[in-house]
């Protein structure tokens, strides 16, 4: 595929996303900025969810990881199915009973303002890190198969991506964020499904030898039994259920979309519609994974590898995409590729600045400024984000070595581990806490979490931490702030 069709993709996707934009944006204030002045269609935000909830990490990190790890992932998300539960049935009505804008002005209300600026520096921190890997891989892949050919550097590729999320978040924020997610998450599905056809179709397969074929082979395995490593079963199960928690029903980001529903009923509605149709995307995804290493192993096509000698599985959808299944293919990878770049970065923008003016500089109950200096202050923090996560996506370019999907997990199971167990003490004791002695627990449990992961294997019989590390975090947080409580006060 030339560079020139796929540029030409990219500018049209992009100037038809634009033009929904301005539609979208018209009349916009800070209101529908941060919460889409609770008036979002439930339905829209549950479809549009599921193109921010698997970016570019699912679309590419998954695929790719069934030549290692099987159908392994979806014991995770399985674990997805009982999380989400948790939060449409738990979390969603404290947030709508407290008419919350941001969630973490809860833990203000229920143990004070250190423990209010720990959680939300917390999420700042991990939602800064999460969304330069996921726009990382996007950005990587046209990187390789584009950009440097044409000699552009990779900086600039990645500003170019970051300027163009900037522009239409930029005066709309959660109200046009739902239905540009919406388009967004139509066009990736769109891709995965073509995507599946071209290659069955390669493979000479019709839609019932599919199936068989994956049975057969050995990428089919989904329950792994031994102990000791990262793919045993309640590992990857409980990690994806508190994954799924802390990732969506502790996160500005992916809550800000729910709170922006009329009701707690249509809130709720939202979470159980997304649940289903993300365990279909998943499944159907990892079935794309398994028939593309069958057709390389069938074709003996060459992949890229690593230093290392491994392949490089983050690369094989691309490889296979762009350069044996014909131009049709690569024209709806390309499209799909950008529809998963833009959500991984849209709305972490429009939380990280929405929880830095809210909960950082008191912004929305600020009665001393006009609305059109709120508006100012909003803009100039949305820009400098931006800026932070040019910077972030770069350094982690410099220094990445595993599959995304990997990296991201474990970087979650660091810094959202202490919000699981800040909410989890706060929900279900009635102690209250040391206060200025919450952001010194907060940051010991990921120090004490990294120790344990490190050694893990020699002080545990071989033990390998996987995705429960974030409950291991998590159970940490919560014995430091017992340890810390106060004793209730007797009238």
């Amino acid at each position: 595929m030339s560079s020139t069709l796929i540029l030409t993709c990219v500018i049209i996707y992009s100037v038809l996303l634009f033009g929904l934009t301005w539609y979208t944006s018209r009349g916009a204030d800070n209101e529908s900025f941060f919460i889409g002045s609770r008036s979002s269609k439930w339905y829209l935000v549950a479809y549009g969810m599921i193109g921010a909830s698997l970016s570019g990490v699912t679309f590419i990190s998954v695929p790719g990881a069934v030549g290692t790890a099987q159908f392994g992932y979806l014991q995770v998300v399985l674990g997805y199915l009982a999380g989400y539960s948790v939060v449409a049935l738990v979390l969603l009505p404290v947030y709508y009973r407290l008419n919350l804008t941001s969630i973490y002005s809860y833990l203000q209300q229920r143990f004070g303002n250190y423990s209010y600026k720990t959680g939300a520096f917390f999420f700042i921190l991990s939602r800064t890190i999460g969304a330069a890997f996921r726009l990382y891989i996007v950005v990587n892949v046209l990187q390789i198969f584009v950009f440097d050919a044409l000699g552009v550097p990779f900086y600039a590729t990645v500003a170019v991506f970051i300027a163009l999320i900037l522009l239409y978040t930029y005066q709309g924020g959660v109200k046009t964020i739902v239905y540009t997610d919406t388009l967004q998450t139509t066009f990736m599905l769109l891709s995965m499904v073509l995507s599946t056809l071209f290659i069955s179709r390669q493979l000479h397969l019709s839609l019932g030898d599919i199936y068989h074929k994956i049975a057969e082979s050995h990428y089919s395995q989904v329950i792994f039994s031994d102990w000791k490593l990262k793919s045993f079963f309640p590992k990857q199960f409980f990690g994806g259920m508190f994954i799924s928690i802390a990732m969506t029903g502790l996160d500005q980001e992916m809550m800000q979309k729910n709170i922006s529903c009329k009701t707690l009923r249509d809130a709720q509605k939202n979470v159980f519609t997304f649940t289903f149709v993300m365990l279909l995307v998943n499944i159907l995804f990892l079935v794309l994974g398994a028939l593309l290493y069958i057709y390389v192993n069938e074709s003996n096509i060459a992949l890229l590898i690593d230093a290392k000698g491994k392949i490089i599985s983050d690369n094989v959808f691309p490889t296979i995409a762009l350069n044996y299944l014909g131009t049709a293919s690569a024209v709806f990878f390309i499209i799909g590729l950008i529809s998963a770049a833009y959500p991984s970065a849209d709305g972490a923008l429009t939380a990280l600045t929405s929880v830095f003016c809210i909960d950082f500089l008191g912004l929305k109950d600020n009665k001393i400024k006009s609305e059109k200096e709120k508006i100012k202050i909003r803009h100039s923090v949305h820009i400098s984000f931006a800026v932070i996560l040019l910077l972030v996506i770069v350094i982690f370019k410099l220094v990445n070595n595993d599959a995304v999907i990997n990296n991201l997990f474990t970087i979650a199971g660091y810094t959202y581990g202490p919000l699981l167990g800040l909410y989890s003490f706060g929900l279900f004791t009635k102690k209250s806490v040391n206060d200025k002695l919450v952001p010194i627990v907060c940051i010991l449990s990921p120090i004490i979490c990294c120790t344990l992961n490190k050694y893990s294997e020699q002080w545990f019989c071989g033990y390998i931490f996987g995705f429960e590390l974030l409950i291991v975090n998590g159970l940490i947080t919560f014995l430091g702030l017992a340890f810390i409580s106060k004793k209730p006060e007797i009238l």
